[in-house]
């Protein structure tokens, strides 16, 4: 149990803990919700990148190199937001979009639009460091109809008190917002799930790449950057592998495409092959064993 922070005396929390609690919160979005159209099982997990930009640098994340990952100030458009509406709703999406990829999605001026459509077709969870943040930015994002909204607290304890205070003045129920410990140093991974993002970071105490071969990812989620280019997960940060662009195809389309298939298949067999996935070292079954169970017997078949 780790004691740093800053305030005097510190706060004794477990970042080990919060993890946990997170995947557990996510199990019950990812695995409990399957839904199928026309006999194909549909993601439950969406991931958005609204804004190529955070105004952080944070040592475990690939923007504190500029070389890796340079902020381009690039957004997502309205357009694309509205197609992304219709696409879900023509198959009936079941599960939920995370606002968060990679950059600080509420540095979007568009971010109430945003949420409040998409709502519409999904529960919306947004991510966030919380510094764009206060009391009517969050009441706004509540009275959008975002379904929760978390805040990594990257400065130390006194923060919990600080966002406590901003949610009372808010006005919105307590339970909408999760704050989540994150101001651990690199012995405690940050208090993150730390991965090697594909091979882009190397700081803290990462695994090596052949320690986890499964994994699950393209079967329950992908992500959608700022252009509409889908790639597998978050964890592709260099951006080398792309399942196709949501403006020029259909949602559906790209999740059953022969490419989203080849490394679907790949990766549920151990075979971590392709790019980026054999520079990864994530643990990618830790959600989304009913989405593989299914595809495994689609695929059998």
């Amino acid at each position: 149990m780790s004691k740093s922070g800053h305030n005097n005396p510190p706060i004794p929390l477990d970042p080990k803990e919060t993890i946990k609690k997170n995947i557990n919160r996510r199990k019950l979005i990812v695995d409990d919700g399957i839904s199928l159209f026309k006999g194909v099982p549909l993601p439950t997990w969406i991931e958005l990148s609204l804004i190529d930009v955070c105004n952080r640098s944070c040592s475990f994340c690939p923007k504190s190199d500029e070389k890796v990952a340079p902020d381009t100030y690039q957004k997502m458009s309205k357009k694309l937001i509205d197609k992304l509406h219709d696409d879900l709703k023509k198959i009936k999406f079941n599960g939920s979009l995370a606002l968060c990829g990679y950059g600080e999605p509420l540095l979007h001026k568009d971010i109430e639009y945003i949420v409040d459509k998409l709502s519409r077709v999904a529960d919306v969870e947004i991510v966030t460091n919380g510094d764009p943040l206060n009391y009517k930015m969050i009441n706004k994002l509540y009275n959008a109809n975002a379904a929760r909204l978390l805040i990594s607290m990257y400065d130390g304890p006194d923060q919990i008190q600080k966002f406590k205070d901003m949610i009372k003045q808010s006005g919105i129920p307590e339970e909408f917002v999760i704050l989540r410990d994150r101001w651990y140093s690199k012995t405690e991974n940050f208090g993150v799930k730390l991965t090697n993002r594909a091979g882009t970071i190397k700081t803290g105490n990462q695994i090596a790449n052949d320690v986890h071969t499964v994994c699950f990812y393209p079967s329950y989620q992908f992500l959608i950057d700022w252009n509409g280019d889908v790639f597998l997960c978050p964890q592709d940060w260099q951006r080398r592998q792309t399942m196709g662009n949501m403006m020029q195809e259909e949602i559906f389309d790209i999740w059953t495409s022969k490419i989203m298939k080849k490394y679907r298949v790949d990766l549920l067999d151990g075979k971590r092959c392709n790019n980026p996935c054999k520079d990864c070292n994530a643990q990618g079954t830790l959600l989304g064993i009913n989405h593989a169970q299914k595809w495994r017997e689609i695929y059998k078949n």
